[in-house]
């Protein structure tokens, strides 16, 4: 098997990843890198101190060829946006070595979480692909680029909190943290949130959006198949959206179907697809949430940027 050359290499770790374990897989990967000398021209490692940070570090990676970030969703979202302040021919490829919550990301691209020196061999026999990016503006001029979802109404509002129960140092991880982050924000959200929805050239749609979902790749929330046949290279972005505002037992039933991508048979649900759409909403403080970031506003405008940035991706990788 072909071994991948990193060329000079910047790793970015957050060391607060995965419940505190990111500074240990920190560790195993600066021993990885000196072992194997080969992989690599340079390597060097630096920890996150706080937010912005893996931002600010990527937007200085101009004069390397790789750049590697150790964390979760948010670390990458931080990381891909740093990238994209840099022209396309300076970018270093990106690589992750997912320890995160959620690993949404790792599971789009097929990638091993939580287990470093695994991620670290799958980089190494992987191939080098190019993604699209998701980019949303707010009526401000506030934006953000995500690498795999951004979300309006009750969806939003269980993924932040999730974020903010990571940040409580919850116990609770995936696929199961988001599912009683949601039984938990149901009362309060059931009856949706006003909203004018556009996709491309298409006619304003007036909805309550319960769930408005914006993907680059298939999964939110640690597994949550919400646009399950979403891929991050065919310069569209899935959107799912619903068009009926169901009854609690039924939407906690769809929202069940979710964590498998079924609930999109349902009537209540509509799956597009679109390079570009406008969200507008009623009223104040909607709940957005961008790779499980907040994000505010009450206007928004968002587009795909195809073949935004290069990835290395597990040889596995089915796309």
């Amino acid at each position: 098997m072909a071994i991948l050359r990193l060329g000079r290499t910047l790793v970015v770790a957050n060391p607060a990843s995965h419940s505190g374990k990111g500074a240990e897989a920190a560790e195993r990967a600066r021993r990885f890198f000196e072992s194997y000398t080969s992989a690599t021209e340079s390597f060097e490692l630096v920890m996150t101190e706080g937010p912005e940070d893996a931002k600010r570090l990527a937007a200085g990676a101009a004069q390397m060829d790789t750049l590697i970030v150790l964390g979760g969703d948010g670390v990458i979202h931080e990381a891909a946006n740093g990238l994209m302040a840099l022209p396309a021919d300076a970018r270093p490829a990106l690589a992750v070595i997912p320890m995160g919550s959620g690993n949404d990301f790792a599971r789009t691209i097929s990638a091993t979480y939580n287990d470093p020196e695994l991620s670290l061999a799958e980089l190494l026999g992987g191939r080098r692909v190019s993604i699209d990016l998701g980019h949303v503006t707010n009526e401000l001029g506030q934006d953000t680029h995500f690498v795999e979802t951004l979300s309006f109404g009750l969806d939003a509002a269980i993924a932040l909190d999730t974020t903010d129960r990571r940040a409580a140092n919850t116990s609770q991880e995936g696929s199961m943290l988001f599912a009683t982050s949601g039984v938990k924000v149901f009362s309060s959200g059931h009856k949706g949130y006003p909203c004018s929805l556009r996709l491309d050239d298409g006619d304003p749609q007036e909805l309550r959006a319960l769930i408005l979902a914006v993907q680059n790749g298939p999964t939110y929330g640690g597994g949550f198949r919400v646009c399950p046949d979403a891929l991050p290279n065919d310069g569209m972005l899935d959107v799912c959206y619903n068009v009926k505002v169901p009854s609690i037992p039924r939407l906690l039933a769809l929202f069940g179907l979710a964590r498998s991508g079924r609930h999109v048979r349902s009537r209540v649900i509509r799956a597009e697809r679109a390079r570009r759409l406008q969200v507008e909403f009623e009223g104040e403080g909607i709940p957005c949430q961008v790779d499980g970031e907040r994000f505010e506003g009450r206007r928004f405008e968002v587009e795909v940027e195809p073949r935004a940035l290069d990835v290395l991706v597990p040889a596995r990788c089915g796309w």
